[in-house]
């Protein structure tokens, strides 16, 4: 494909006058001496031109994403019709609360219908993302062991962790302290055990972890932390293998954030921004972001009363587009939430075992949304699971996350979510088998993977330190 320089031919599109523009008051140190050297191309052209390049992007609506831990299902097109209707787009944020009432109500709705979900007792719907969620989440924590003069320096974060934990922890100014994993893939207890002691303030946790597996003994933990005078962190990553069903503080669990565009089907990614509300229990209410949303019984306003709150962490108040999706999600779904939750699982635990018979799985015991398998056994015939993804995206199919969690080696993390239908997921089982087989009789297809796409197998090291990002033709000053 030419780019849009090659394919300039001096064509003139818009001229919006006609009459030469006088910069004479400007200094002749800020004037352009050189022709522009932009491509010329008629609208038509630039519009094709455009078209073409995203006709290359893959998307849900081209093919299948088993994208673990990102939970990347289907976004209704209802909910993108509602999020763009005049009376939001064209709302202004610092519009007065008298003016505003349908706004501010869809958002109070939203934080009491996240309160039920998540069984927390106040919701902020301020951060942007999950893991700004996390970072609000963790200044929660720290603000309140500072009210209560009680000076705590660590949190402790399982080794399946998600990468966003740590930093999220560090930024406010904890010590990290990894937690071991038992040979189940859950948080080692005993090790937890040796590792606490005053100075902890909480424990960071993902229930089903990142590998897909429900932690047992996870009011086991709730009991230590509380009994240390700790609080439990939960990252809601995972939250579409839960929901109603269970929730994060019948686990025990101080603090939640969960992420809008994974489990409530908002897009994000390439497609758009996130959103992490953060749910807290009783006693950390105060300490919420302001403003939040409240009711007075006749009028929703913008709350700025909290007296230990942290402050603003948006300007505003968070990506409000997305608050508008996930609360038209939540309506649609109803009590129909816990099918979602169903699907979810059972679609991962049917190509789990499925698949096991031809990649090695290193936790085989029922799974949640997602689970795990291991590319060492093609390893052996010199196909990494870097490969495997490679040869996936010949086959129509976003490769799956690879290479974590790290407790893994040569990980393959698969989600297929609930969005997707029994056929299309036979189409992916019977992919990956084709791709095991292949791997065994001719190595050197998935070697040289992918094939079908518009750019074919790149030298990966060399283009993450030395990308080329820039056009090389001289087009002026």
């Amino acid at each position: 494909m030419k780019t849009i320089f090659e394919k300039s031919n001096g064509t003139e599109s818009i001229t919006l006058t006609d009459k030469n523009t006088q910069v004479n008051f400007l200094d002749k140190d800020f004037l352009r001496i050189n022709e522009i050297g932009l491509p010329q191309l008629g609208e038509l052209e630039v519009m094709r031109h455009y078209k073409e390049l995203s006709d290359r992007n893959f998307c849900i609506e081209k093919g299948f994403y088993p994208l673990g831990s990102c939970t990347m299902k289907y976004n209704p097109k209802v909910n993108e019709l509602l999020a763009s209707l005049e009376g939001f787009t064209s709302l202004h944020p610092e519009t007065a609360d008298d003016n505003c009432q349908g706004a501010l109500e869809l958002m109070y709705r939203l934080q009491e219908a996240l309160k039920k979900i998540t069984g927390m007792s106040a919701v902020t719907l301020q951060p942007a993302a999950g893991a700004h969620g996390e970072l609000t989440g963790m200044m929660i924590i720290k603000k309140y062991f500072e009210s209560i003069s009680d000076k705590r320096t660590k949190v402790l974060i399982p080794d399946s962790a998600h990468g966003t934990n740590p930093a999220s922890a560090h930024m406010c100014g904890f010590d990290i302290v990894p937690v071991k994993s038992n040979d189940k893939g859950q948080v080692d207890i005993e090790h937890l055990k040796s590792l606490l002691d005053k100075d902890v303030a909480a424990i960071m946790m993902t229930n089903p972890n990142t590998l897909g597996l429900y932690e047992e003994n996870v009011l086991q933990i709730s009991k230590l932390m509380h009994d240390n005078g700790s609080l439990l962190y939960y990252d809601g990553a995972n939250f579409n293998a839960i929901m109603g069903y269970t929730n994060p503080r019948l686990m025990g669990f101080d603090v939640v954030h969960v992420n809008l565009h994974k489990t409530f089907a908002t897009p994000h990614g390439g497609g758009g921004p996130g959103a992490g509300p953060v749910g807290v229990a009783d006693r950390l209410k105060e300490f919420l972001p302001v403003p939040v949303i409240s009711f007075d019984g006749k009028k929703y306003f913008r709350d700025y009363s909290l007296k230990n709150s942290i402050g603003s962490v948006r300007s505003f108040y968070g990506n409000f587009g997305v608050l508008v999706r996930a609360y038209a999600y939540i309506l649609m779904m109803g009590d129909n939430l816990k099918c979602a939750t169903e699907n979810a699982v059972l679609n991962a635990n049917y190509i789990k075992e499925k698949l096991k018979p031809y990649y090695d799985l290193p936790y085989d015991v029922p799974c949640m949304h997602e689970f795990v398998l291991s590319g060492e056994r093609q390893k052996e015939h010199g196909v990494s699971t870097l490969h495997i993804a490679k040869r996936l995206m010949d086959e129509n199919t976003h490769p799956p996350t690879v290479y974590f969690p790290l407790i893994v080696h040569e990980a393959i993390m698969i989600e297929p979510t609930e969005s997707e239908t029994k056929q299309k997921l036979d189409e992916f089982i019977e992919v990956m088998i084709k791709i095991a087989e292949e791997v065994k009789q001719n190595p050197a297809v998935a070697l040289s993977s992918p094939h079908k796409t518009p750019v074919k197998k790149v030298d990966e090291t060399l283009a993450a330190r030395h990308p080329d990002l820039t056009y090389k033709e001289t087009v002026g000053e």
